[in-house]
């Protein structure tokens, strides 16, 4: 390849889902954008249904219009209950449970426990308690498990490369919730989203609700003043207020020439955390989408050893990444910059080798192979079947591997 392709293929256009809340955003909203942007109700049910929770609600999308604007309304109806079954009040642990212990794909698991969270913690923060104490409300009932679960859902079956939004109008006047009256923003959104642009005072009324903040804030990671991008598509999902503005989002599909998506490196120095809590901060990590964590022991001032944390990851999983290191080490500060990333063409081929079948990680530079070596995960099942040092497999395998 000349330099010329690969800058070609450098500039190659990347997918972008934008968000233009220009009145807000709640979950049934975005579900309803999400409809009209093509993503089938049908795939959105099947999925819900695998949380086992199907007897507590229906889901339906309707065509409809605001002030003119044709678009999909989603709406979600508790089934009627009893005294005897009534709808259950969930804490996070509750939530975490249902969508830990259902079949839903990984990928969409974690992102729906990264938007509960985040409630979770702006929630505590408001109340002056702790996540295992807050106590979820109309946030934690069963609409909110289909609003959360279902944008996950929505966002993995775009398979878009980064999300952007125009700052989001969060209205005025005030708003009647489990606590009482409270102003608008409810102190829950005003706590989402914090340390992001917004706009109010459009309208007189709750416009961005907690649960469209936590959605927004987990997905987006730029929120550019003056976008510049091809709209592919366009959807508006419809809200349920006759406001003086339509109650409405409007979503785009889009593509940029802009480079494609840089990875970015997070970082943070640390010299008084438990060594103990570094395994479950890098498996944390890793879960919620990180490439890459490693640690590195540095000495800081006054000569204290230290630990550095780095995490290489997409920018969209940049928030998820901050989250984590802000609440789970004892980091005050961290740092972040896009970094460059090349690597050499990789293939992993199964061999049948004298100590068995084995897979082989090939490297390749300009169709040059300059490397490779038998996986080690297949070395140490080998090793155990045949109760022989891993090592001695190792060698056997590389021998066979340079004499083929």
């Amino acid at each position: 390849m000349t330099h010329m392709d690969q800058n070609e293929e450098a500039k190659a256009h990347m997918k972008i889902l934008y968000y233009d809340c220009f009145s807000g955003i709640s979950g049934d909203m975005n579900l309803g954008a999400m409809v009209d942007l093509g993503i089938s109700p049908g795939q959105i049910s099947d999925q819900l249904n695998l949380l086992n929770i199907r007897d507590e609600y229906t889901l339906t999308f309707e065509n409809s219009k605001k002030m003119g604007i044709s678009g999909t309304k989603a709406e979600i109806k508790l089934q009627h209950r009893d005294q005897t079954h009534p709808h259950p009040h969930r804490h996070l642990s509750d939530i975490e449970h249902i969508i830990k212990k259902s079949k839903i794909a990984e990928p969409v698991k974690q992102l729906s426990l990264q938007i509960f969270q985040r409630i979770a913690r702006a929630e505590a923060r408001v109340h002056g308690t702790t996540v295992e104490q807050v106590h979820f409300h109309e946030v934690g009932a069963t609409d909110a498990l289909v609003d959360i679960v279902g944008a996950a859902i929505c966002f993995h079956l775009l398979d878009v490369d980064e999300v952007w939004s125009r700052p989001p109008e969060l209205g005025g006047g005030f708003v009647h919730c489990a606590h009482g009256r409270m102003p608008v923003p409810a102190p829950a959104t005003a706590e989402l989203v914090r340390d992001i642009p917004t706009t109010s005072g459009a309208v007189q009324a709750e416009t961005t609700t907690p649960t469209g903040a936590a959605i927004l804030t987990t997905l987006a990671h730029r929120f550019p003043p003056h976008p510049s991008f091809t709209i592919k598509k366009t959807g508006y999902g419809l809200g349920h207020h006759d406001l003086e503005i339509p109650n409405v989002l409007r979503v785009y599909l889009a593509e940029t020439e802009e480079k494609t998506a840089q990875p970015v490196m997070v970082e943070c120095n640390i010299d008084d955390m438990n060594p103990e809590q570094y395994e479950l901060v890098m498996d944390k990590l890793f879960r919620a989408g990180a490439d890459d964590v490693s640690l590195t022991h540095l000495i800081m001032k006054k000569g204290r050893p230290a630990v550095k944390i780095s995490v290489l990851c997409h920018r969209e999983n940049l928030y998820s990444m901050k989250d984590i290191l802000f609440t789970e080490t004892t980091t005050l500060g961290i740092r972040h910059y896009p970094v460059e990333k090349e690597m050499l063409e990789r293939t992993i081929r199964e061999c049948d080798t004298p100590a068995g079948k084995v897979r082989v990680k090939e490297a390749r530079y300009r169709d040059m192979l300059i490397r490779r070596k038998p996986e080690w995960e297949d070395c140490k099942r080998i090793a155990a079947e045949k109760d022989i040092p891993v090592q001695q497999v190792y060698l056997e395998i590389e021998r066979w591997l340079n004499r083929e």
